[in-house]
């Protein structure tokens, strides 16, 4: 079978399309003939060894994927031949099969595709339980998204919108800005690019001060990081609660006293943990996102489709934050 091995560390032109040996199932787990892989930001930083996660190579990166069972390791209930499944995996994904922890995986409905079901876990899981469970988003609240075109981003909005909140995306372009109106948000502001200045970053925070209106907003979603962060943290309400999830454009250092000043929250958001701390938990805010995508109240914004041999180039795109919403991998050629 054909898998994208990383061979050595590098980036995503160092990965090799390579012939390897069909794995079998261990006890515990499952064959999956994998039908789609999406990519995300970790599969940039696990080739390079950037990632907390760093397997042994050969591997093949690619976290999240959809496909059917094929076969059924020893001690397996609850799963067959044939079933349809999405699961989230540490590596491994961009290969034509791979074994899977049974515990890990959960039933695709037939209603909804594979290269959908491959783009929901880890942007509209993280997103949910970065609004529903740490920010404690009720009803009527104001959510400002930051990279609101990205896949995260564009689940926060989507989700944000669900569960009734007023969501405000902030954006880099117009036709991101769209994009994000499309999906959903009430208001938009297209903010400039980085790097700033004092005088820009006073510039910029006034800006998201207007966006969100004088009460300042109640949850902050934060995937970027970077120069963005405090400009955004200084729009937040008081008592509001502000979301970390990641840094493409680089680790923020914010001061102190703005929580202290607007008596808030800052709250990392590591879903991977979640999902094996509260595992019960996290069954049932799956299923709740796959009863959302099967009435079509949330649908993941697919902006690319690649084969397998074409990865590389996903990975780079996304790498490069030129990606709006998500990248798939269709790794059958049917």
């Amino acid at each position: 079978m054909k898998a994208l091995l990383s061979l050595a560390r590098g980036g995503p032109d160092s990965l090799v399309l390579s012939d390897i040996p069909v794995p079998e199932p261990r006890p515990g787990s499952v064959r999956v003939i994998v039908e789609a892989c999406s990519i995300n930001y970790p599969d940039a930083l696990i080739i390079e060894d950037r990632y907390q996660v760093r397997p042994a190579r050969p591997f093949a990166p690619g976290g999240e994927i959809a496909g059917v069972i094929d076969a059924v390791g020893e001690g397996v209930d609850g799963w067959a031949p044939g079933d349809r499944v999405i699961a989230v995996t540490a590596h491994g994904g961009l290969s034509e099969q791979m074994v899977v922890d049974a515990w890990r995986l959960h039933a695709l409905p037939d209603a909804c595709s594979f290269v959908d079901g491959s783009a929901l876990l880890l942007t509209y899981a993280t997103t949910l339980h970065a609004l529903a469970d740490r920010g404690r988003l009720v009803a009527g609240d104001s959510v400002l998204v930051l990279g609101a075109a990205g896949g995260v981003g564009l689940s926060g909005v989507e989700i944000g919108k669900v569960l009734g909140a007023r969501v405000i995306a902030a954006v880099s372009s117009e036709d991101k800005a769209a994009i994000a109106r499309e999906a959903g948000a009430d208001d938009v502001v297209t903010y400039p690019s980085g790097p700033f200045d004092a005088t820009a970053l006073r510039a910029l925070a006034d800006l998201f001060k207007t966006a969100v209106g004088p009460d300042g907003a109640d949850i902050i979603l934060d995937p970027v990081g970077g120069d963005y962060a405090e400009p955004a943290l200084r729009a937040i309400a008081w008592g509001g609660r502000y979301m970390v999830l990641g840094f493409p454009a680089g680790l923020p250092k914010i001061p102190l006293n703005l929580p202290l000043l607007k008596s808030c929250d800052i709250c990392g958001v590591f879903y991977g943990a979640h999902a094996l701390r509260e595992p019960q938990k996290n069954r049932a805010a799956i299923s709740r996102l796959l009863g959302w995508l099967e009435a079509g109240s949330i649908k993941p914004r697919i902006s690319g489709l690649y084969s397998l041999a074409e990865a590389p180039d996903a990975i780079a795109r996304l790498a490069a934050r030129q990606a709006v919403g998500k990248l798939v991998v269709k790794v059958q050629s049917h």
